[in-house]
């Protein structure tokens, strides 16, 4: 009998496997914080905080979030790690940060954002990440589209404290 219940629920498994179904906590997407909404989070439960900076016509943004950002692995990472920020590099509104306000700056055909600017050392291209410690300092800024193998790894070498003690590559290399 108890083969025969283990085979249903292989075939059960095999169907659902086919047509896609899976389990829902498998593909829990990444919840997203404003800035204000992670610095809030922070006070209460210290965590590192990723921020996407992206603007609303770059299209790599566009892809990283139908393609990396959908990847379950991703988001169960970000989500267990790390306040995951979505930053609008071009956003109107003030946000104040570490006891200073930063604003929107009229500048070309687009402008930016103050903040964007301070995080991203004025280098201001798209998609970059940012990740800031507990303590809400700069760990290191990583620009460019990535796939989900080039991210995932990227995400537990900061999210593990191991920029702490080792090079990037280094930790890649033990891997």
């Amino acid at each position: 009998m108890r083969g025969l219940i283990s085979r249903i629920l292989a075939g059960f498994f095999l169907i659902a496997s086919c047509f896609g179904w899976s389990n829902p906590a498998e593909n829990v997407p990444i919840k997203w914080y404003t800035f204000e909404e992670a610095l809030n989070l922070q006070k209460k439960k210290p965590r590192k905080i990723f921020v996407d900076m992206y603007t609303d016509w770059c299209g790599w943004c566009k892809r990283m979030d139908a393609t990396t950002f959908t990847d379950p692995g991703i988001a169960a990472y970000l989500n267990e790690n790390f306040y995951p920020v979505k930053f609008n590099a071009e956003q109107k509104g003030p946000v104040v940060f570490q006891g200073k306000t930063f604003q929107f700056v009229a500048s070309g055909a687009r402008g930016y954002h103050e903040l964007a600017a301070v995080l991203l050392d004025g280098q201001l291209g798209y998609p970059s990440f940012v990740y800031l410690d507990e303590k809400l300092d700069r760990i290191t800024i990583s620009p460019g589209y990535k796939q989900v193998a080039q991210m995932l790894p990227e995400l537990k070498y900061v999210g593990g404290g191991h920029y702490m003690k080792l090079k990037y590559n280094d930790f890649l290399s033990q891997q």
